[in-house]
């Protein structure tokens, strides 16, 4: 006597489905001040898992030793970047003087702007800005408590980063043998397979992007240098920098480049700006980003900006950074995984490339 399997109905499945992932969902949002420095620190430990194996293969240098070095390393590189951004503004906070009667000329001419367009006096703004000057003067304490603690915790979510790096580098190997412990031998090389190109394809991505950064902070700073632009090599380092932030990042970088550029010249000035910034993302989205940063990730950009927004709302700022990796993760496995293919070409799309050849997987 044969048995039939039973299948659920569809809107069962369905039904399950969505409360998965709002379990899910409630789990990463309680458990974000653990979750959100580890995956940053899987990331950061996969980008430099080559330096810490040639440390220790060439060099013969011993595990602790090689992950500290290449962290310490990681750190001089991102002092190097901030170094360079200090730099250029060091050179605002010398030319302050100057730079307060600009902004003050700036404002009485935006004054008489508003006066002759709405017709509302200047006694009328001067007594709106000084009740708001109050107010915010009223608040300074709170808002100087709360900024200190803020600072205080971005301090300790950046050590937390660097140690989970440090662990993860230095335990590579026991999380390796414990994933395919957990997924018996019989999966050995699906997992060795998953293991492999999450390496490649997030070491490729977060070089992808900080070539693409170089290159459009390089091409800003012409731009700016060829127009006339005071501080051009600050504000092309702001673009570059922010231009990391997919799609909401030249909002950003188009604000503050106006702000800066207007309280140091003209509105003349300021559009060519804006204009740059415009046509220099149009160049690096349709252009640029594909070819660096597209071929790596392949992520449809209804999925991506979900992912982004949805990143935001859960964990701020972090959350839009690792939105896209932790979705090329997701789309890794569902890709390798039969019964999860077609969210794997969800998140694709209709012109991506069939699986790759698996290859051998280096975590030693």
């Amino acid at each position: 006597m044969s048995t039939k399997k039973l299948i659920a109905p569809f809107y069962e499945r369905l039904a399950l489905t969505l409360i998965g992932f709002l379990a899910l969902g409630y789990l990463i949002i309680i458990g974000k001040d653990l979750l959100d420095p580890m995956i940053f620190g899987f990331i950061f430990a996969i980008l430099l898992l080559p330096i810490a194996n040639f440390l220790e293969k060439k060099c013969r240098l011993p595990r602790g030793a090689s992950s500290l070095i290449s962290i310490l390393l990681l750190i001089g590189f991102v002092y190097g970047v901030l170094y360079l951004v200090g730099s250029q503004i060091s050179k605002v906070a010398n030319d302050w003087p100057m730079l307060k009667n600009q902004v003050t000329q700036s404002l009485q001419d935006l004054q008489q702007w508003v006066q002759t367009a709405f017709h509302i006096n200047a006694e009328k703004q001067m007594n709106y800005v000084h009740s708001t000057a109050d107010k915010l003067m009223a608040s300074g304490g709170d808002v100087l408590g709360t900024t200190f603690g803020a600072i205080s915790s971005l301090m300790l979510f950046y050590v937390f980063i660097l140690i989970f790096t440090f662990f993860i580098l230095l335990y590579r190997r026991l999380l390796l043998r414990f994933i395919i412990w957990v997924f018996r031998d019989e999966n050995q090389h699906i997992v060795m397979d998953i293991v492999e190109n999450i390496q490649s394809i997030l070491r490729q991505y977060i070089l992808g992007l900080l070539l693409e950064m170089v290159i459009v902070a390089a091409v800003a700073i012409s731009v700016f240098l060829l127009i006339g632009i005071k501080y051009a090599a600050l504000l092309g380092i702001i673009v570059g920098l922010f231009n990391i932030i997919p799609y909401i990042g030249i909002f950003t970088a188009l604000l503050l480049s106006a702000i800066i550029t207007f309280a140091t010249g003209n509105i003349r000035d300021t559009l060519l700006v804006m204009g740059s910034v415009i046509g220099i993302h149009a160049v690096d989205a349709n252009f640029l980003l594909p070819t660096i940063v597209g071929s790596k990730v392949r992520l449809n950009a209804l999925i991506s900006f979900v992912g982004i927004i949805v990143g935001e709302m859960i964990w701020g700022l972090s959350g839009m950074f690792l939105s896209i990796p932790v979705i090329a993760i997701f789309k890794i496995i569902f890709d390798r995984i039969e019964s999860l293919k077609p969210w794997g070409y969800l998140l694709g799309g209709d012109n991506e490339q069939k699986k790759s050849t698996p290859i051998k997987a280096n975590v030693d």
